[in-house]
């Protein structure tokens, strides 16, 4: 257990505040202090530091990186559900996702890339996974062979339980939608598994959105949702241009229900449906 000797002090917060905004890009502000010492304190003793300045130069100088990688587990939210704010997947599954399948049908596009930046364990890109292959029955000259779902995370503890498709009765119950727990997994000893066919339909890859994007593919729809409110006005402005040189000039950008663009981007045209918001360059 902690002791008192080493609970944080004000010098330990604003190097270890710093440490975090560099590495993932996530802003603590002054009142946080409790948040760095709950969440990072099971570090401290397991690295066996004697102070949070001990464990900071501990971080600093691990070449390989894995302390850096744990901090940013402890640090990252990882708050999701399925279908989360039904708007944006009404409008992916009565405007978008048909338009994509008439695209794939006629030829005009011969593959369709879709974006969940911000994948955390996994709800997000099954649930577009899950969203495509119901359209996709109703169209059966289309495959989901020609749908690509990337999906990215900073939190490798995240990625490893979305790769598994393995979720617990309480994530279960947390907004999926009708019938689709009895189409689209196989439950034991409580614990649900998504069917092989949606599951090899995501790809998932570790990425820090402020690293280069030079990796990421021209996608014609990408979410970042609900993660760029934690992050400074700069590197916010930084990050919806970065993202727009990667929608294609006919895709489409999602943000979360309670962000805006206004203030960090004038590349996107907002449209708007059954009173949800989405986005489309400006190309």
């Amino acid at each position: 257990m902690l002791s008192s000797k080493i609970a944080i002090n004000h010098e330990e917060f604003v190097l270890l505040r710093e440490y975090i905004q560099q590495e993932c890009g996530i802003v603590v502000g002054d009142e946080k202090v409790y948040l760095i010492e709950s969440r990072l304190a099971r570090l401290v003793v397991e690295t066996n530091c004697k102070s949070f300045k001990e464990f900071y130069l501990k971080a600093k100088s691990d070449v390989t990186r894995k302390l850096r990688d744990k901090i940013i587990d402890a640090m990252t939210t990882n708050e999701t559900l399925w279908f989360r704010d039904m708007k944006p997947w009404t409008i992916l599954k009565e405007v978008i996702i048909p338009k994509f399948i008439d695209d794939l049908r006629t030829g005009r596009k011969q593959k369709i890339t879709i974006w969940s930046a911000a994948a955390s364990t996994g709800q997000e890109p099954y649930s577009f996974s899950m969203l495509v292959d119901e359209a996709l029955k109703k169209e059966p000259r289309v495959s989901r062979e020609q749908f690509y779902i990337l999906a990215t995370d900073i939190s490798p503890s995240a990625l490893y339980m979305a790769i598994s498709g393995r979720f617990n009765s309480i994530a279960m119950a947390r907004g999926m939608l009708p019938g689709y727990k009895d189409k689209y997994f196989t439950e034991t000893n409580g614990v649900a598994e998504i069917i092989p066919e949606i599951k090899k339909m995501v790809i998932f890859k570790q990425f820090n959105l402020q690293h280069d994007f030079t990796k990421i593919p021209t996608c014609d729809l990408v979410f970042c949702r609900n993660v760029a409110i934690y992050f400074s006005a700069n590197f916010k402005k930084e990050l919806f241009k970065k993202i727009y040189s990667k929608v294609d000039k006919d895709g489409y950008f999602f943000i979360g229900s309670t962000e805006s663009l206004i203030g960090y981007s004038d590349d996107f045209e907002q449209l708007e449906y059954q009173k949800g918001v989405y986005y489309k360059p400006k190309k």
